[in-house]
């Protein structure tokens, strides 16, 4: 494989079919479908790579199995909060995901995510198909930067999956109960 098709292969890709109200979000990462998955259910993983590298979050339900819900915050310098929340309806091992996602400022729209996790010997790749209400709210959710958003956290998921560190249980709080979001375990 060439180097451009590797570097291909770990961009993150982003599409919107302008005929359906749905995004499909597709990457490689360099690790097994198993550590993949983890990262996606350890809620001391999640904390470290979803989402901006500018915002903190702060997870106040992850229960990643069949039936189990999740809420989180996304938190600026400035204080201002973002909040998501959602349902687990299917938790595969390994193989995939399927879940409602909301955020808090439209609490009315409500998006339905399967996540595909793909072996591919070494290597996994990863598809994120969401469906919305509407063209319109799936127009919406582009216009807010989601993919920037989506972008810097796969490189941060990148870096976390990098870390041999991370299949070593550790305690990656702070004394206040926060937990850290740039993958060294304990805010400063």
């Amino acid at each position: 494989m060439s180097t451009a098709g590797a570097n291909r292969r770990l961009e993150t890709q982003i599409e919107a079919d302008p005929a359906l109200p749905t995004i499909v979000i597709t990457r490689e990462f360099e690790a097994s479908p198993g550590r993949v998955f983890r990262a996606y259910t350890d809620p001391d993983l999640v904390v470290q790579w979803l989402g901006p590298r500018r915002l903190k979050m702060r997870i106040e339900e992850y229960d990643a199995r069949s039936g189990g819900a999740y809420r989180y915050v996304h938190r600026a310098d400035d204080g201002t909060e973002y909040g998501f929340r959602g349902v687990f309806h299917e938790v595969r091992p390994d193989e995939r995901i399927v879940q409602t996602f909301a955020y808090d400022g439209y609490p009315d729209s409500v998006s339905l995510e399967k996540t595909v996790f793909e072996d591919l010997g070494g290597r996994t790749r990863v598809t994120t198909t969401s469906v919305l209400e509407s063209v319109e709210a799936r127009d919406a959710i582009i216009k807010s930067g989601m993919q920037d958003g989506v972008r810097q956290g796969h490189e941060r998921l990148d870096e976390l999956l990098a870390d041999p560190g991370i299949d070593k249980a550790d305690d990656r709080t702070d004394s206040d109960g926060e937990l850290r979001t740039d993958g060294k375990g304990l805010n400063p």
